[in-house]
């Protein structure tokens, strides 16, 4: 066996190590603390997503099937809210979207969920994410294109 030979076995061995300890973006610390190169702070410092409204509109334009003609378009301003144990800025949002037949179903409420400033993932049930919510009008949501 060669010098070089036993390289390809020793990263294997770091990467299949890498993935049983949380992937090769989180590692454990000596003290059994997860380790996140995410740069997620998880209960406080999360900053203001700036960018919401128009990063809420270019996710849309790629989700919906049809984002022509988008009805009933509202959304309220990023509040601080626990999302799955961690503090992020949510945004809720209302409006009804065409189905493949043509028809409208009436506007339900989505809440926008944002991590380090930037949009996450829309939650289609908002339920208590959204209560209590403060809406304005989102007219850019009627004018979405394909």
């Amino acid at each position: 066996m060669g010098t070089k030979s036993w390289w390809p076995a020793a990263a294997l061995v770091l990467l299949l190590a890498g993935c049983a300890s949380g992937g090769p973006a989180a590692f454990v610390s000596e003290d059994n603390r997860s380790i996140s190169y995410t740069g997620d702070r998880g209960v406080s410092g999360q900053p203001f997503p700036a960018n919401y409204r128009s990063e809420v509109l270019a996710y849309l334009r790629t989700y919906l099937n049809n984002p022509v003609g988008v009805r009933d378009g509202v959304m309220a301003e990023p509040v601080q809210r626990t999302v799955g144990g961690r503090l992020r800025y949510v945004s809720c949002l209302r409006y009804a979207a065409r189905d493949s037949d043509g028809s409208y179903p009436p506007a339900k409420d989505r809440a926008a969920i944002y991590v380090d400033g930037r949009f996450d993932r829309l939650i289609e049930d908002a339920g208590e994410l959204c209560a209590g919510s403060t809406y304005a009008p989102f007219p850019e949501l009627a004018s979405l294109t394909r």
